[in-house]
């Protein structure tokens, strides 16, 4: 199929995209969050709170190896994830519902490849039951919503995570 292998993957260039997994409780969520990493070459994962960290075979059960591509990083606390980043100039946004977010077929990923200026991006995806916590939303560059149409106001996590990770891919990969 013409994939590259684990030491082709290490050393290509990456989407500049962190995700950031505050407090996710589901192993199952966190490997299932790895794949879709290495799926689109997202620049790493920071593991914040109780997130687990590899290795583990419920994340290996849906990482399917993917733990031992994408760079990882642990943080006792999702605050201090984002006061790393801002550091590094990343913006960073919450994956979540809240007055004055923006819709993420509205959202806008800035890049400026000729120059490789490139804009750097950290996404924060949260607890299943409780979100993102609300100080780590108050301190993000902003929130991104996605937009849905059923009864139902909430997705999985690494569903969500999925979504919004091909939608920074589509500007960056294309």
């Amino acid at each position: 199929m013409g994939r590259m292998n684990a030491e082709e993957f290490r050393v290509s260039e990456k989407m500049p995209l962190i995700v950031v997994l505050d407090d996710v409780r589901s192993m199952y969520n966190v490997g299932s969050v790895f794949r879709t990493a290495d799926a689109f070459r997202v620049e790493a994962i920071y593991l914040c709170g109780i997130t687990a960290q590899p290795p583990q075979p419920e994340i290996h059960k849906t990482a399917l190896g993917a733990e031992d591509t994408v760079a990882w990083k642990h943080f006792d606390t999702a605050m201090e994830a984002v006061q790393s980043l801002k550091e590094q100039g990343y913006t960073v946004l919450s994956i979540e519902q809240c007055e004055g977010s923006t819709m993420l077929n509205q959202l806008e990923v800035k890049e400026v490849r000729e120059v490789r200026e490139v804009k750097k991006y950290a996404i924060i995806l949260g607890n299943e039951v409780k979100g993102v916590h609300q100080e780590v939303v108050d301190a993000s560059d902003g929130c991104i919503e996605i937009p849905q149409f059923g009864t139902k106001h909430s997705l999985n996590v690494s569903t969500t995570a999925g979504i919004v990770i091909w939608h920074f891919a589509l500007t960056f990969f294309t």
